[in-house]
């Protein structure tokens, strides 16, 4: 992941986590490529500092924001709209898996902000099929599954 970051973005100021499921592997990125660690909550704390985002950044920083999972990009670009506010330069944003979900895809772009991904759903029904976990047939019901999964009955 660290590595793609540089490949993706340059090597950045700062690496974010996005909280909860991101900031181990932020964590992790961040000490890998020697860079400090902020961590963004989804809204701030109702006590204390009342932070929402945790760690130490400045004002036109570069920032790298990890993420765990991308469904509809919400909470993930709810930290970007945070950082942002905070005057960081949000270079992009990496995951571990998306769903690729048409959603996703639309609000990444109408934010714009920059996605890169290790895995996605794609790939996951890709691999399924070839070690023989799902069948040629399950396919289709996972696509449609996949086009539209608020929408979707598999009844």
């Amino acid at each position: 992941m660290a590595k793609d970051i540089e490949k993706q973005y340059g090597k950045p100021d700062v690496i974010a986590g996005v909280a909860t499921g991101a900031i181990g592997i932020g964590m992790l990125v961040a000490e890998y490529l020697g860079l400090p660690f902020i961590y963004v909550r989804p809204e701030a704390k109702s006590h204390g500092r009342q932070n929402q985002i945790e760690g130490f950044a400045q004002k036109g920083q570069n920032v790298v924001v990890v993420e765990d999972l991308i469904s509809t990009g919400k909470s993930s670009l709810n930290a970007v709209k945070a950082l942002r506010e905070a005057g960081l330069n949000v270079k992009g944003m990496i995951a571990i898996f998306s769903y690729g979900f048409n959603v996703a895809n639309e609000n990444f772009e109408k934010e714009k902000v920059t996605l890169h991904t290790l895995s996605n759903y794609e790939n996951l029904i890709e691999q399924a099929v070839e070690t023989n976990y799902v069948s040629q047939s399950e396919v289709q019901t996972l696509t449609d599954w996949n086009a539209n999964p608020s929408e979707w009955n598999a009844i």
